[in-house]
């Protein structure tokens, strides 16, 4: 009887932490099927340049929450570099990424572009905050290649 019990207490606590684990799934998730019915706002984000300054142009980028943008980015430099801001990732609610032939679908923090390379995020602001920018190319971020992500 005492075995029959306990079965039933576990088979009870399971199906609690089922339902409860969708019930925070749906909490969290943000509500972005209207957002996704507007028009994206285009920025554009040149990473460095021909000259191969270590920059980004602009290096100060401004969003607002519950809006939809599309950001291009482009190296039109000689070197690689990369677009990383994991804080700024994780406050955005990412539609997908275009780069070349490929789409991806999903979380995403880190892109790198290489030398003459365009890659599009699509995706929907959404915690505000000021989150930091910069490129992960060893020396890079040293010489300059930083910046500032707002989302308001």
């Amino acid at each position: 009887m005492v075995v029959m019990a306990n079965a039933c207490i576990q088979i009870l606590l399971v199906m609690t932490l089922w339902c409860f684990s969708f019930i925070g799934a749906a909490i969290a998730a943000p509500n972005t099927s209207n957002m996704l019915k507007q028009p994206a706002i285009e920025v554009s984000v040149t990473l460095g340049n021909a000259t191969n300054e270590l920059k980004f142009f602009p290096d100060r980028l401004k969003f607002e929450s519950g809006k939809r943008y599309k950001l291009v980015l482009t190296n039109p430099s000689a070197t690689k570099h990369y677009f990383t801001d994991k804080d700024f990732a994780d406050a955005i609610w990412t539609q997908k990424v275009d780069a070349g032939n490929v789409e991806i679908k999903g979380a995403v923090n880190n892109l790198e572009l290489r030398p003459g390379a365009k890659a599009e995020w699509v995706f929907v602001a959404m915690k505000p905050g000021s989150y930091p920018l910069r490129c992960t190319v060893p020396g890079h971020a040293e010489a300059g290649m930083r910046g500032i992500v707002a989302i308001e």
